[in-house]
């Protein structure tokens, strides 16, 4: 089990965007340390965030998310955002030489052109 670090959490919070800190507080919060949510929502209050816009963003999020067994979102495989959609790809090797289909998480922003109702059909993440 890892230990956790409540100064490098701290030095995190204070350098993260503030859209990182609001999926945290919000479609990853059953995934956190309660004592970090603490000084997330503590932030987030210094930067002038309210608890609406806090309850916004959750309810824009868990929109397209795809929710996990755990009450979490699933990340996209390329950034620490709510995944949106699921597709196949190929794993590569280097980022070049295609080595095996998988699946992957996809962001809004990452995300190929897909359906969200055939992402949100599974539940599990890809391995």
């Amino acid at each position: 089990m890892k230990r956790f670090d409540l100064r490098r959490v701290a030095e995190f919070i204070r350098t993260a965007e503030t859209e990182e800190l609001l999926d945290r507080v919000t479609v990853y919060r059953e995934g956190m340390e309660p004592v970090a949510l603490d000084l997330m929502e503590g932030e987030l209050d210094r930067r002038g965030v309210s608890r609406s816009e806090i309850a916004r963003h959750a309810e824009t999020r868990w929109k397209s998310a795809i929710r996990l067994s755990d009450g979490t979102a699933l990340r996209c495989s390329f950034c620490n955002r709510p995944a949106a959609v699921r597709a196949r790809g190929w794993h590569r090797l280097f980022g070049v030489v295609p080595l095996f289909p998988r699946v992957f998480a996809y962001c809004t922003t990452h995300g190929p052109k897909a359906s969200a109702e055939d992402a949100n059909t599974h539940t599990d993440p890809p391995t």
